[in-house]
């Protein structure tokens, strides 16, 4: 779809006039909004509200202030100051970033959107966002906000994961998006898409593109965009092994750095209680029998629901050997926010902190 410039161009109009008087121009990392600081934040806003976002990118930012400090960090580190944001791969893949940043290219991002893909977790719409609201350069951006503007004005017809339907999408981001004032586009068309084109209940009345919007002109808003094909999401199962000494501190082990949670610090998994009760007894050198059990809980993931069963124990002599291949350490209970931990984890270990006799 081409669109006539007339058009285009009472498209950017509208739209920056609305953002002049109703966009978001206070958010933290519009202060002094540098690429590293729109990289970070833009990360962090993936499937992640910006009311959850804005202490959790204050505190990183104090802590983290530039590329160097982000590359010279642990792992460990990293994934403390991310702990509770969910989808950890996120964090792990800003380290790598930085690490190649500072090694390569003197601790600076590179200034072109094909440059920027090349790193660890970069596509391209968040390659475009860094390029047009940290420089001011020109670069369209297609993230879900976008998406849901465009499927509407133009009744784009299809699941936007869909390869054909982004393409479309992306050819009306590169036509719309001016050469002059990006930044401000293309932070109002994410404004937009997050306070007034928003998925449920959008508020035309007060939209800027109202009178463009096709599936407004139509009553068909609710179609739009199309929602992808449903499908049952598998469940995994296995039994957590949660392991307290007399003094409330919790045996942890850190987990692989490929798959779920990787990197964080949780409590061994196993995939039956026999397994559990069979590793716990090599650990120990003894026969535990004083076992519990906690109640079941499920946390779903994008792919699939995972269903913890955690067994619980608490000894009183503190195991002297664990064992190395396993990563295992023990971890005061009411002080884990210096370790990366997923936040259903965190929530196990607050339920059975302190130990009750």
């Amino acid at each position: 779809m081409t669109i006539h410039a007339k058009l285009t161009g009472e498209f950017r109009r509208s739209l920056l006039a609305w953002f002049d008087l109703h966009g978001r121009k206070n958010l933290p990392w519009q202060q002094d909004a540098t690429p590293y600081r729109v990289w970070i934040s833009e990360i962090m806003l993936q499937q992640t509200q910006v009311s959850v976002v804005i202490p959790y990118f204050e505190r990183f930012m104090q802590r983290f202030p530039d590329v160097k400090q982000l590359a010279q960090a642990s792992q460990d580190e990293v994934l403390s100051h991310w702990s509770g944001l969910g989808y950890y791969s996120r964090a792990r893949n800003l380290h790598k970033a930085a690490i190649i940043l500072d090694e390569q290219h003197a601790g600076l991002l590179p200034e072109n959107v094909e440059e920027l893909q090349q790193l660890p977790g970069i596509g391209r719409s968040t390659a475009g966002a860094v390029v047009s609201l940290g420089s001011n350069r020109y670069a369209p951006i297609l993230d879900g906000n976008v998406k849901r503007v465009l499927a509407r004005v133009f009744r784009i017809d299809g699941w936007p994961g869909r390869v054909a339907v982004q393409k479309h999408m992306w050819a009306l981001s590169e036509q719309l998006t001016p050469t002059n004032d990006v930044r401000a586009f293309n932070q109002a068309m994410m404004d937009l898409g997050a306070t007034c084109c928003v998925r449920s209940s959008p508020d035309c009345d007060a939209c800027p593109l109202q009178q463009q919007c096709e599936a407004c002109q139509t009553d068909c808003i609710s179609d739009y965009p199309a929602k992808k094909p449903k499908k049952a999401l598998p469940v995994k199962e296995r039994v957590l092994l949660v392991v307290q000494d007399g003094e409330g501190n919790c045996l942890l082990h850190k987990r692989p750095q490929q798959g779920v949670w990787a990197g964080l610090w949780s409590f061994p998994e196993f995939t039956s209680k026999d397994e559990a009760i069979e590793w716990y007894e090599q650990l120990s050198g003894k026969r535990e029998a004083a076992i519990g059990q906690l109640p079941r809980r499920r946390h779903t993931f994008t792919h699939y629901h995972f269903d913890m069963l955690p067994l619980h124990l608490v000894t009183q002599e503190p195991l002297s050997q664990v064992r190395d291949a396993y990563e295992c350490g023990w971890f005061d209970t009411g002080d884990i926010s210096t370790i990366g931990i997923a936040s259903p984890i965190a929530a196990l270990i607050h339920e059975i902190s302190p130990v009750s006799d």
